[in-house]
């Protein structure tokens, strides 16, 4: 879907975000990027740097500097406006919820009530999370009624809801898209496929919460990014899509996966660990209404995604050693 669009994204230092932005770029797109973080090592950022003249980069925070963002928006007057940025971990939401609801309902509903003053803007996609569905069995539609079990779902289902009364009261053109577990290289070192990676090239031990029992489908970020611009062009507003692939699999196989690529024996570096609070069992996406409405599929499996993500982390494993290997948190 080649074009000459007008996009910001909204953080766009995120690993979603910036492969979404780095997918726009390759396709001739002009680019606001805007993200409360400096941008990291470059070596998170493949693209990026050869596209610099579609590229303008602005470090504003949603919680603090919203005139700023806004001033940013006008000035740009973008087509489409895609909002990656929350506060996005799990497990951490139950150490401070308060900052999870300040950042991703809070900040984000003020920015939604100036962005729908927009006349010049098309559609804005909103990036939110299958979390909201909670622990499900079978494939989960789009109408599945919410049943968030973190405060980091509960605080993305309140923005939802929210949008949702705009899109009612106001016809702002908001569209949704949930996506599966989303890998690729690039990730938070911190993701469980370059943790495992990382762990097994360097002799760490890794941590198992509940045995790995979690099932998950995962799906490679340049798909995601193809279905969101998709969603942008084509989805209509109040519309939700999912995006994920056909298959699913236990964190436990993930890792014996990885070790087997790897030629290790998964035994020698795991731990099993106690189970996380609140963690989903299980929820698997369908994706129907993506691939009908939107002509989407996901094209790459996980064991040829795995490959390129340990491709891309033995390339640059020393700098990689010198990044942070945890979730640091910012409220």
């Amino acid at each position: 879907m080649d074009g000459n669009y007008k996009i910001a994204v909204i953080g766009s230092n995120s690993f979603s975000g910036s492969r979404f932005a780095d997918f726009l770029l390759e396709q001739g797109n002009e680019i606001v990027g805007i993200s409360r973080s400096a941008e990291p090592d470059s070596v998170f950022f493949p693209v990026r740097k050869k596209n610099i003249s579609r590229y303008h980069f602005h470090q504003f925070d949603i919680n603090h500097d919203l005139d700023q963002i806004m001033e940013a928006i006008n000035d740009f007057r973008p087509d489409y406006v895609v909002n990656f940025a929350a506060q996005a971990m799990v497990a951490e939401s139950w150490l401070h919820p308060e900052h999870w609801f300040q950042t991703n309902v809070v900040a984000t509903v003020a920015f939604h009530d100036r962005l729908r003053r927009c006349s010049f803007l098309r559609k804005y996609v909103h990036i939110s999370t299958p979390e909201v569905y909670g622990s499900c069995s079978g494939l989960v539609t789009e109408n599945t009624l919410y049943n968030p079990s973190t405060p980091y779902a509960v605080s993305r289902a309140a923005a939802d809801m929210s949008l949702m009364t705009f899109f009612k009261a106001y016809s702002f053109p908001v569209v949704f898209t949930r996506s599966a577990n989303v890998y690729g290289a690039g990730q938070p070192l911190y993701r469980i496929i370059p943790k495992t990676i990382i762990s097994f090239l360097t002799g760490k031990k890794l941590q198992l919460h509940g045995g790995g029992t979690s099932i998950r489908s995962f799906i490679h970020i340049s798909d995601v990014a193809d279905g969101t611009l998709k969603a942008a062009v084509s989805g209509q507003p109040g519309e939700i899509f999912h995006f994920a692939t056909d298959s699913a699999i236990s964190i436990f196989d993930l890792v014996k996966k990885i070790a087997g690529m790897l030629s290790v024996k998964w035994e020698d570096y795991v731990e099993i660990a106690g189970e996380r609070t609140g963690k989903d069992q299980a929820y698997l996406l369908d994706t129907a209404k993506a691939r009908t409405v939107l002509g989407w599929k996901a094209s790459i499996d996980l064991e040829h995604g795995i490959e390129e993500t340990i491709v891309w982390i033995k390339k640059n494993l020393e700098r990689l050693k010198q990044q942070p290997a945890e979730y640091i948190h910012r409220p």
